[in-house]
């Protein structure tokens, strides 16, 4: 398997834990997102995804994109250890809370979205702003469903070992940290986030953890 990323990626971090929490070696192809213009740009790059987004993940022949769709991937050619519960209506669960911040929250505040508002004329302090206020919308939210609902979950979002929905929760907040969000409110998440970092394969695709990790 090859991984194209890049380290700072909410959703190639996603993919980077996933395959660790599965057992999975891959080669890591970097891609930097804002060298040179942004080398998702190139030619080669763009040959693997015309959206010019990471990660692609490449598995003999086959080309994967989307995050997501990777992770649900993963999880059906290598269903153990599983990161999806068995029944329906808990897979179920675990599938929203993981799309409420891939969908809900981390496209209002990726990378592209935030340039363009530059280039609307937006500045610095309006975009942090802006930042700043979709992503407490989104934690707030997960945090309150999180709390009401303790019979399902546990050390993580759902239950007692990882899933996908803590494969996306790690990568939310620490992109948040970045940014200066105070996450003080979210003890839940916090905790979730501490019992997630304490396992190797969370640690390990950590971005400070990647070769081509830069100083902030």
């Amino acid at each position: 398997m090859k991984l194209h990323n890049f380290f700072r990626s909410s959703a190639s971090y996603r993919v980077r834990i996933a395959l660790n929490l599965k057992g999975l070696a891959y080669e890591y192809r970097a891609v930097h997102l804002r060298r040179v213009g942004g080398e998702q740009f190139g030619a080669a790059f763009l040959a693997l995804i015309p959206q010019a987004l990471v990660p692609v993940l490449e598995d003999g022949a086959h080309v994967l994109t989307q995050s997501l769709s990777i992770l649900e991937y993963l999880e059906e050619t290598h269903p153990e250890p599983a990161l999806l519960p068995k029944a329906p209506v808990e897979r179920a669960r675990v599938r929203a809370i993981a799309l409420a911040i891939a969908c809900d929250v981390h496209p209002l505040n990726n990378l592209r979205v935030l340039e363009f508002l530059g280039k609307l004329g937006v500045g610095q302090e309006a975009r942090t702003e802006w930042y700043h206020h979709w992503v407490d919308t989104g934690l707030r939210a997960l945090e309150t469903e999180l709390l009401q609902s303790p019979s399902t979950s546990g050390r993580f979002c759902h239950g007692d070992a990882p899933s996908i929905a803590d494969c996306c929760l790690v990568p939310q907040l620490f992109n948040a940290r970045r940014f200066g969000c105070d996450l003080s409110g979210y003890s839940k998440l916090l905790a979730i986030e501490a019992n997630c970092n304490a396992l190797p394969a969370f640690r390990d695709a950590a971005p400070d953890a990647q070769a081509d990790a830069e100083s902030p």
